[in-house]
């Protein structure tokens, strides 16, 4: 399975705010990033289930456009822009990297 194929289905996951096929792409020990800060903001897959639970897929209005991505050896960044979750679409860059068929890490990098 390619790395490519487990970011596009948690990205179809997110899409159809399908919780728990969106967590099954995740390692139990996810960490997630967000710099410029250094630790992580959520780790392990409780906490990012949380997260997601509340802060996203309870909006309806949540949906996510892939604007483009790039694979390189064992990490997939996308530019989204997403909707539904301020009163105006915003753009991230999200860096997955994969190990194993899960994602392992993610880094969100948002305009300044």
């Amino acid at each position: 399975m390619s790395i490519e194929a487990v970011v596009q289905r948690q990205f179809e996951a997110y899409n159809a705010h399908d919780l728990q096929r969106f967590l099954a792409q995740y390692a139990e020990e996810i960490h997630t990033y967000r710099p410029p800060a250094a630790e992580p903001v959520l780790v392990g897959k409780a906490a990012f289930a949380e997260f997601y639970a509340t802060q996203r897929f309870n909006k309806p209005e949540l949906q996510a456009t892939l604007v483009n991505r790039i694979t390189l050896g064992n990490k997939v960044i996308d530019h989204e822009r997403i909707t539904g979750v301020q009163d105006q679409p915003f753009e991230v860059a999200i860096v997955y990297e994969v190990s194993n068929g899960v994602i392992v890490r993610t880094w969100t990098f948002a305009p300044a």
